[in-house]
């Protein structure tokens, strides 16, 4: 189960209670005027919950890539980051090589954190990383996919090597399920604004779900917020039209970061 990271508002402020005294003709069209602006800003607010209807907005947010579809921006929450380093971290991968993050410099990274032992949104996250690497075309390979492990009680390399094996990802070249003792994890989900809540081995892990776009030279330009719904019994869905384009944002922002 993941807590997701959405930088919007999440309110916006009503109009003032009307006055006992008969409304000046400025006075209405000033009122109208606020409660069409709030109606507009409604509709930017998207229940990340729910993704089943993509977020139909002519607004553009600022700072992202020109290729980069409006409505695919909206969906995914696409939003730049000042351009600082990536903090490093130095984990062990599911075929169990030990490496630095800077080992990647060169090429795009995608980040994201993810749980060996969910069935919830990180399902989902993967099968999008895999449409974005067949969506990135002879630019695949200057893209590494990679993740950060959020479950201490399943930190094993068999652990997140079966769970790359079960969604498919060890079919990606650049594929990077990142894991280790405890207080490196610590230290990475701190580095990476990553929150996570782990009570006991039998609990579902609460963690904060954020895809990271870091450029090659190791700077974070990009921040994404990934989405889940679920069916009425409570399994995790996403209708395939919104995967595909999950998929093709994440390839059109990593290829815009390709030297």
């Amino acid at each position: 189960m993941t807590v997701r990271q959405d930088t919007r508002p999440d309110a916006v402020d009503s109009p003032g209670s009307p006055r006992r005294r008969r409304p000046s003709l400025l006075a209405v069209v000033a009122l109208v005027a606020s409660v069409a602006l709030a109606g507009a800003l409604v509709t930017l607010i998207v229940d990340r919950r729910h993704a089943a209807t993509p977020v139909a907005t002519a607004l553009r947010p600022t700072g992202i890539p020109a290729n980069v579809a409006t409505d695919v921006a909206n969906l995914m929450a696409l939003s730049p980051v000042p351009s600082k380093a990536a903090p490093g971290f130095v984990l062990t991968d599911q075929s169990g090589a030990t490496l630095p993050l800077s080992s990647f410099r060169g090429k795009v990274v995608v980040l994201e954190a993810m749980d060996p032992h969910c069935v919830d949104i990180c399902p989902l996250v993967s099968r999008e990383f895999i449409d974005a690497y067949h969506d990135l075309g002879a630019a695949a390979s200057h893209v590494v996919f990679a993740a950060i492990n959020v479950n201490q009680y399943f930190s094993s390399v068999a652990d997140v090597h079966k769970f790359s094996a079960d969604n498919g990802l060890t079919g990606l070249p650049d594929w990077h399920f990142f894991t280790g003792p405890t207080p490196a994890l610590q230290a990475a989900w701190a580095a990476y604004g990553v929150q996570v809540v782990a009570p006991d081995p039998k609990a579902d892990i609460l963690h904060t779900s954020i895809v990271y776009f870091i450029d090659p030279s190791g700077l974070e330009r990009y921040v994404a917020s990934p989405m889940v719904d679920h069916t009425a019994s409570g399994s995790s869905y996403l209708p395939p039209a919104v995967i595909t384009s999950w998929g093709q944002g994440i390839a059109t922002t990593a290829r815009d970061l390709v030297p």
